[in-house]
């Protein structure tokens, strides 16, 4: 099968470029195709030249998502069950699984690395050139300001990196021009003899919220502050991701090239974005948090259009090493699937169950309910077949309209403030994937829905191919199946590996470091 899978040239088997591009906290509601009001030309072309992923679930926040697609596991096997790695923690993905990026080095890949890397630098063992890279250019900590790359997090410094360089004439130079014009260079200067891995991990849109001007004044008719310059900052990444791929056209690549984009996680709805019409956004476990705008181009592909298969990002770790002819072995067990054959032939997905995550650090909420099953007072999430149960607290759980479908619906609302409003999904509209549906006008304020709400919940069971938007929690009439699928986390946290979380260290303080954010033991 894999034969198929490769060009050839000169009767020789040729392996593919792989360019993997992940946007940081873009919404689901915050493309083109998916009917938003920010323009995105480039995205809205490649997807609809590709297959666009409209089952496809990454994890609440930036780390997790990031630490699964580089080593194809969950993580409950590598430690980072909670939370994100902090700058000044002594935390990292574990050494003991190779990441992608080695394995396809392996195989004769030229790997590079661009932008956001997030997945620990306490020690130099952990920097990208010494997981599987062989240059990185970009910053090691979580976000910072996008003009002058510094970054304050109790302690401050600058976060900009050229391999083992620190960068400080950076300054003035805004992140998302800079992590393109460095795509480019790579693929200007990359020696075609080899395939190439490009993982370009844009900053954009992750806060601050900042863009140059020039981006923001086709949104002036927006009302909203921080949804006008998220925008601007979304239209400077479509832009970006455009001329990464025409460089690619240019330079004779894109024939042999599989392209993936990727958001990491859900829009922050304080910071502009918007998931519209699903439940929730950013760090919660509703699928507003965790389902994901992607999508595929290649000529490998066999089916264009919408892909509805359960897909994970864990799953591009053994997608794309076999794509490339390389082997898992070496590895630790891999949770993900390769679900080439999914995306490229519209064929059914291997995937039936996903473990969205078990945190043991998260504050318990509630009562148990079964002793002799999962603890349904820890934050948890699984989804097997069309059932999805989440456990404990699942964060913020409201459905929030992008502010021109909020001002239609009701013209005093302020978009991102405690009175913005819940609202309920019809089962009206287009009925095309992706697309968001009518909703109906009947809404509750969510800050006096908190401030009422006093009881300690802690169990929801969804029908997601019956109620996508997860409205009707069915747990109360199945238990049966909610037993299962506790039955099911029970399964997952006995394979569990300690959760790392330590303290704040505080010989990380750039100020010890010649005012930079590196390696500190």
């Amino acid at each position: 099968m894999l034969t198929f899978l490769f060009h050839f040239i000169n009767g020789q088997r040729r392996q593919p470029n792989i360019v993997f591009v992940f946007a940081d906290d873009l919404g689901y509601h915050d493309v083109g195709y998916h009917g938003s009001e920010i323009k995105t030309p480039n995205i809205d072309r490649l997807s609809s030249s590709g297959v666009r992923l409209e089952n496809y679930y990454v994890q609440p926040i930036c780390t997790p998502t990031r630490s699964q697609f580089m080593s194809g596991r969950y993580q409950i096997h590598t430690g980072l069950q909670h939370g994100v790695i902090r700058p000044s923690q002594a935390n990292a993905l574990p050494r003991n699984s190779p990441t992608i990026a080695e394995k396809l080095q392996e195989v004769g890949y030229s790997t590079h690395a661009i932008g956001k890397w997030h997945l620990g630098f306490y020690k130099e063992k952990f920097l990208p050139t010494n997981r599987g890279f062989d240059s990185f250019y970009g910053y090691l900590t979580g976000a910072e300001d996008y003009f002058d790359h510094y970054r304050c997090f109790g302690y401050c410094g600058y976060d900009l990196h050229d391999n083992d360089k620190n960068i400080f004439n950076g300054t003035g130079q805004y992140s998302t021009h800079l992590f393109t014009e460095k795509a480019i260079d790579v693929i200007r200067n990359h020696d075609q003899r080899k395939p190439l891995f490009l993982y370009l991990s844009y900053q954009a849109v992750h806060s601050p919220l900042q863009v140059p001007r020039s981006y923001i004044r086709q949104y002036d008719n927006f009302t909203d502050k921080n949804r006008r310059i998220y925008a601007g900052m979304v239209s400077c990444l479509d832009e970006g991701i455009g001329n990464v791929t025409d460089a690619l056209k240019d330079y004779d690549m894109w024939d042999d090239t599989v392209f993936i984009f990727s958001t990491d996680n859900g829009g922050s709805i304080e910071e502009g974005g918007n998931n519209w019409p699903l439940r929730g956004w950013k760090g919660s476990l509703w699928d507003g948090g965790m389902r994901a705008v992607g999508f595929v181009c290649s000529s490998l592909l066999q089916y264009s259009g919408y892909n509805d298969q359960l897909i994970h990002v864990s799953d591009w770790f053994l997608t794309l090493i076999k794509l490339a002819g390389a082997r898992k072995n070496g590895t630790k067990p891999i949770d993900g699937y390769d679900l080439w054959t999914t995306i490229s032939e519209n064929a059914p997905s291997p995937r039936k169950e996903l473990l969205h995550n078990i945190d043991p650090l998260a504050v318990k909420t509630g009562r148990r309910l079964y002793r002799d099953s999962f603890d349904n007072r820890i934050r948890a999430a699984i989804r097997v077949g069309d059932w999805k149960l989440i456990t404990g607290d699942p964060g913020n759980g409201s459905w929030i309209p992008p502010p021109y479908i909020a001002r239609d619906l009701n013209p005093g609302i302020k978009y991102g403030s405690n009175s913005v409003w819940l609202f309920s999904i019809s089962d009206g509209g287009s009925g095309e994937p992706g697309l968001p549906r009518t909703p109906r006008h009947n809404y509750i304020d969510v800050g006096r829905r908190k401030r009422r709400h006093k009881d300690a919940k802690n169990i929801w069971l969804f029908n997601l191919a019956d109620d996508p938007f997860e409205e009707m929690d069915l747990s109360p009439y199945h238990l049966d199946i909610v037993r299962s699928l506790l039955d099911r986390l029970a399964f997952y946290e006995q394979s569990s590996v300690p959760c790392r979380y330590p303290p704040f260290d505080p010989m990380s303080d750039p100020q010890r470091h010649g005012g930079q954010w590196n390696p500190w033991q």
